[in-house]
């Protein structure tokens, strides 16, 4: 095991806070002297079912605790889920049932794998205790802390300023987070900047049960592909872990310059002096987002794939059609007596856009073409009646290619 200061090193790479730091030195350093590995928690509510970069930060932290020797201890918070966390929020989630939070719970640690060794790791469901409460339980629970402090935390305070609403059930979630922490005898915790409040509720609940109180670490918010907002998959600026190769790739290739370095210090291994060299003036910021698109799909598809992608991402931006176009298969029966299309409607069925709407606006902005027999034809007509025949190519923009199947 490294020393206490060399993990120390490792670990605050991407690290917004450590409360308290000085707490967490010395569980480091009792650690390496007692051989010791630190319990290290990471709660995730199965409220979706696509894990995106967002998500990752934390486990990619959890995985370096775990090459470090430490233990990863994963929260599947399948009953905190039915609360929904209130952290930066400036309104009530929406609630969800037993049965949603089952279905998505199941595709959680599939995803989670990707990135974590589970075979090392421990994962419980907070179902598995808080399904056994009675309401006395719960009412103890509420006795540890004060309707002062929960009122004060940033994200409550802003809605009773703005008179929305905040429920009380809301008001249990840091709670049942901050118990999970008691039910594993967490050592360290780890949480987006906005969860800092819940993680610390931890420590106080844990002192009540003669436990010693576990440390927080907090991870920066990672900015999604538009460079402005949080990454989500509700605003559509996300990355998903599960997609494939080639999308993730582009979509590296699609962020601005401006969030590079969190990119690359969140997402990646890259060392910061490289980071320095790649995102200072003298390298063209398209180099680096190579760099970084590489680094990123390599870890959930592997190296050949990501020079692949890189590959494809090159001939795609020179106008040239991938190696390989994927089929769709269109209903013969949609076209007209001629075997004709309107072209918007071709664009849809296609899967190409999700709307006439979007298909029509793209098409409008010159970002539609067709080609038969490699003679490739630019679409500005949304209503333009397309001849459709078995290999017809059409392309929108750069990145989206179907080869016509008629069934």
């Amino acid at each position: 095991m490294l020393s206490a200061a060399e993990q120390l090193s490792i670990l605050k790479r991407g690290v917004d806070a450590i409360v308290p730091e000085p707490e967490f030195v010395k569980k480091l350093e009792r650690s390496v002297r007692e051989s010791r590995p630190l319990r290290v928690k990471y709660g995730i509510d199965p409220t979706g079912i696509d894990v995106h970069l967002g998500h990752t930060v934390p486990l990619r932290k959890l995985r370096q605790f775990q090459d470090l020797g430490h233990t990863a201890v994963i929260i599947i918070g399948n009953y905190t889920a039915l609360v929904g966390d209130p952290s930066g929020r400036d309104e009530t989630r929406a609630t969800l049932t037993e049965d949603q939070v089952t279905a998505n719970a199941r595709d959680y640690l599939r995803q989670v794998g990707r990135l974590i060794d589970l075979d090392k790791a421990e994962v419980h469901h907070n179902g598995d205790w808080f399904s056994r409460w009675s309401f006395l339980d719960v009412l103890e629970l509420t006795r540890k802390m004060t309707l002062g402090q929960i009122t004060a935390r940033e994200d409550f305070a802003n809605r009773i300023a703005a008179s929305k609403p905040v429920y009380l059930h809301e008001c249990l979630y840091p709670l049942m987070q901050g118990w999970d922490s008691v039910e594993i005898r967490s050592d360290v915790e780890l949480g987006g900047t906005e969860q800092l409040f819940s993680l610390l509720v931890a420590r106080d609940l844990q002192v009540s049960q003669g436990q010693e109180p576990q440390v927080a670490l907090t991870m920066p918010i990672l900015v999604g592909t538009d460079g402005v907002r949080r990454m989500g998959k509700s605003l559509g600026n996300y990355i998903g872990v599960g997609e494939s190769a080639e999308n993730q790739f582009g979509k590296i290739m699609s962020v601005p310059d401006e969030p590079m370095r969190q990119y690359f210090i969140l997402l990646s291994e890259v060392p910061l002096a490289e980071v320095d060299r790649l995102l200072s003036p003298d390298v063209n910021p398209r180099d680096a987002k190579e760099v970084l698109g590489k680094a990123v799909v390599t870890q959930y598809h592997g190296e050949e794939a990501a020079q692949r992608a890189a590959s494809e991402f090159r001939r795609r931006a020179a106008g040239e059609d991938p190696e390989v176009i994927p089929e769709v298969s269109l209903d013969a029966g949609k076209l007209d007596s001629e075997g004709r299309l309107p072209a918007f409607i071709l664009v849809k069925e296609l899967g190409l856009e999700s709307s006439g709407a979007s298909a029509r606006r793209v098409i409008e902005q010159g970002g539609v073409s067709i080609s038969l027999d490699s003679r490739r034809e630019l679409v500005t007509d949304p209503k333009l009646s397309v001849l459709v025949r078995d290999g017809l190519i059409v392309r929108v923009g750069k990145r989206k290619i179907a080869c016509v199947r008629l069934v």
